[in-house]
């Protein structure tokens, strides 16, 4: 019998990509059928996406499979969270997708707290105070866009919107709406009282449904556009809960990091801690598959160096700088969850600041401020370990690194010495295998997470680096 055929499609701040999931002889395979890039645009002087764009790719990209002969039974998307769009009581879009790293936000949370102190907002919702959160940016559109809160009558997340625009059909899933601060975290559901306390219209936020949840057949029109049908799955659609969907631990006390433009880094859970010790720490209880709490830490991640490649090393391969950076013999850390390397108008200069005031000698080239950076997120991971087992009570055997970020031996090296326990890195496409496997789970050609998680170990190469 033939194998059925699942899309993932995986969409990141800098690309997004098709790929394509099976079994056969009881393992995964996959295989990537389109790749294109993403980065946000400036509208109106301020840092949007371009919503058409991503959605025409997708288009493009389905119809590759229809080229190829490779037909999916099922679709999924994932993106970053926190960012949303409005749309009309036609199901228009008004107004721009703001992108999560606007300046709109920047002085807007206190207005936030005046509606709820942040001590009883994160008892409620287990969400750290970050400056992109979806609460924030809806009280900035509150304040700076009263216009297009006042004329919308839907929100939607930004997968939420692309399987929109795929199917019709307008549902929020869990996991996605759980970054944005406005869910209960024990409910699982919308709170209504931080709602109505922040002034947000309640009848614009929709059904919540779990990740999993088939939504429909694509649309007649999209149909004839790709050329065939398929069904529309919910995956885990923010990319961080999928990719811990497909983390394949060696052990149940295991610490999860997707390592990619951003380092997420914690556990899973079976219920919040919302105790204000988790809040002091930074974390966050954020929304899983099966209605898992990740318990985890945003770390700046290799934004600081993807940054740095954009402004003096284009043409340089990150295996080049990471060879670099190896060479090195440059000792200066800086904070790699310092604010101040979120937006910076200069990345290089701003940690050539941060090391001259920490008293370090100023990095010289590219090499030193490579390995500047991959010690400073060791050393992050590895103050990150200790208030894990702290908050949570309990000693941790493994690191298991999945993402693009898996893929950097050098950095999974300091890694693992810094915090003294073995790390397992891969598989490389974790966020794709989290999507592809909560399809086939819908499908039940896979019965649960750990058979799912089972599945990965075989089919994929997972190395161990020993501290």
């Amino acid at each position: 019998m033939k194998s059925k055929m699942h899309l993932a499609i995986d969409i990141g701040a800098s690309s997004g990509r098709h790929i394509l999931g099976w079994q056969k002889d009881g393992m995964l395979h996959l295989e990537e059928v389109h790749r294109f890039p993403n980065s946000m645009t400036q509208t109106d002087g301020c840092l949007c996406w371009d919503v058409d764009a991503l959605f025409d790719e997708i288009i493009t990209g389905m119809k590759k499979c229809a080229v190829l002969g490779k037909i999916p039974v099922s679709v999924g998307i994932d993106t970053w969270g926190a960012d949303y769009v409005l749309l009309d009581k036609n199901g228009n879009r008004i107004g721009p997708a703001f992108a999560y790293r606007d300046s709109r936000t920047e002085d807007t949370y206190s207005e936030v707290f005046k509606c709820m102190p942040e001590d009883e907002l994160y008892a409620r919702t287990g969400i750290h105070k970050l400056v992109f959160n979806t609460i924030n940016q809806l009280m900035a559109a509150k304040i700076k866009t009263p216009h297009l809160l006042e004329n919308a009558r839907h929100l939607l997340m930004i997968p939420d919107y692309l399987h929109y625009k795929l199917c019709g059909a307008m549902k929020t899933e869990y996991t996605d709406a759980s970054t944005g601060g406005l869910l209960n975290a024990l409910t699982k559901n919308w709170d209504d009282e931080i709602i109505a306390r922040c002034g947000f219209p309640r009848e614009i936020f929709c059904e919540l449904v779990p990740a999993g949840t088939v939504l429909g057949e694509l649309t007649d029109d999209i149909k004839r556009v790709v050329g065939y049908g398929c069904t529309v799955v919910m995956p885990p659609s923010h990319d961080t809960a999928s990719a811990f969907l497909a983390v394949p631990a060696k052990s149940e006390n295991s610490i999860y990091i997707s390592s990619g433009t951003w380092s997420l880094m914690g556990v899973e859970l079976s219920s919040p801690i919302t105790t204000d010790a988790a809040r002091i720490a930074h974390f966050t209880n954020e929304g899983g598959y099966d209605f898992r709490i990740r318990f985890l830490k945003n770390i700046m991640g290799l934004w600081i160096l993807q940054s740095v490649q954009r402004e003096i090393a284009q043409g340089i391969s990150f295996a080049e700088i990471a060879d670099l950076a190896r060479a090195s013999q440059y000792d200066g850390l800086i904070d790699a969850n310092d604010e101040r390397f979120f937006a910076p108008q200069s990345m290089t200069k701003t940690i050539t600041d941060a090391c001259r005031e920490n008293g370090h000698a100023e990095p010289q080239g590219l090499g030193d401020i490579a390995r500047c950076i991959y010690r400073s997120l060791a050393a992050s991971y590895a103050h990150t370990v200790k208030q894990l087992e702290s908050l949570t009570g309990k000693r941790y055997d493994y690191i298991n690194i999945i993402g693009g970020g898996s893929a950097n031996m050098y950095l999974n090296e300091l890694t693992a010495a810094a915090c003294g326990m073995p790390v397992l890195a891969g598989p490389s496409e974790g966020t794709a295998l989290g999507n592809i496997v909560s399809q086939m789970i819908a499908y039940e050609d896979l019965p649960d997470i750990a058979t799912a998680r089972e599945a990965i170990r075989r089919s994929f190469d997972i190395r161990e680096i020993l501290p």
